[in-house]
């Protein structure tokens, strides 16, 4: 096994400045330091980072914590957050909750006694309550993609989920639909709130029993969804899921009910995932700056790690509507077909 000495030898330097370059703790001359990382190179050297964690008091490595990888919103999150680690010489480790509020518990609390230089938490379902746990840690903790209430005493980067919301009622508003129907996840409670806000501004505000939740954030929660909306309502004109996964569901209970998409209803869907732009008729979406959010997030992590006081502590970044071909004007159930 090559060693550090054996480095030194090559690059005829001390090993305390092989040290230094392998660490980055003290700086070290351009010219010496393409010196060791040549040496570094010919001789294959690996550094024992358990030893140099010791000797550095850092490990060099940030904890994710994620419900889950199965869905592209997360999925894309994970790889942008390790991109930027990697960028900056960490590495990743990463827990998924998999919605499971225990499991989610026992991460936290194993993870207050690991070897991290920093947690980064993103989505905020089975974590709310317990991130008490987190206040006896040693490392600093930050949040990404939280939709619900956030403690205070945590730096965040997020999206105005509520303004998503917002931008999909605008336009369905705009196009002349009253007669809406919402499928929602019982955790989308402010995407909820600003599809609503757009109608009470015009003085035409939805009813309560607009709102449809859905039992699964699924293909099949979106369809059951749906088809009890549009037997429920049958004048209805537009729906709005509050996940892409739901109005995709939402299309298919609308062929078999006999309604076409666009011509005699409307969907707008949320988070613009891969099945979203991908379906038939393609849909339109409120669309998530997920990879923005995971690399700020990190960048914002990284400051508190480094002893840099994160300024402003929480960051909300703007969602956008992208308009496909699911929505199109409303006109009432008995007119002709265009």
């Amino acid at each position: 096994m090559v060693t550090m000495q054996d480095v030194a030898r090559r690059a005829g330097v001390t090993k305390q400045t092989v040290s230094n370059v392998v660490t980055g703790r003290i700086a070290v001359r351009p010219v010496t330091a393409a010196r060791v990382r040549a040496a570094i190179d010919e001789l294959g050297y690996v550094p024992n980072l358990v030893a140099r964690s010791l000797a550095t008091g850092s490990t060099r490595t940030v904890g994710l914590f994620v419900p889950t990888v199965g869905t592209a919103f997360y999925a894309d999150l994970v790889e942008e957050a390790e991109d930027a680690l990697d960028e900056h010489g960490h590495h990743l480790l990463l827990c998924t909750t998999r919605q499971n509020g225990d499991r989610a518990r026992r991460h936290l609390a194993g993870l207050t006694s690991r070897s991290v230089d920093a947690l980064l938490i993103a989505g905020d379902q089975d974590l709310s309550d317990h991130l008490p746990l987190l206040s006896e840690a040693r490392f600093p903790v930050a949040l990404c993609a939280w939709e619900a209430d956030a403690p205070e005493q945590f730096p965040m980067v997020t999206v105005d989920y509520e303004e998503g919301g917002h931008l999909a009622g605008r336009h369905l508003r705009d196009l002349g639909h009253e007669h809406v129907a919402i499928l929602a996840s019982p955790a989308h409670t402010r995407r909820v709130e600003g599809f609503r806000r757009a109608f009470a501004e015009t003085g035409r505000p939805l009813p309560d029993n607009a709102v449809h939740l859905a039992h699964e954030p699924s293909y099949h929660g979106g369809f059951d969804a749906a088809g009890t909306a549009l037997a429920a309502t049958p004048g209805v004109t537009a729906l709005f899921a509050t996940h892409d996964v739901l109005a995709v569901g939402a299309l298919e209970a609308a062929r078999v009910a006999g309604r076409s998409v666009p011509d005699d209803l409307s969907v707008v869907a949320y988070d613009d995932c891969p099945a979203g732009p991908s379906s038939r008729p393609a849909l339109t979406s409120v669309v998530l700056p997920r990879r923005r959010m995971a690399r700020e997030a990190v960048a914002l992590l990284l400051d508190a790690a480094g002893g840099e006081e994160p300024l402003p502590r929480h960051r909300m970044l703007p969602p956008e509507l992208v308009v496909r071909n699911s929505t199109g004007r409303a006109r009432p159930r008995h007119a002709a077909p265009r």
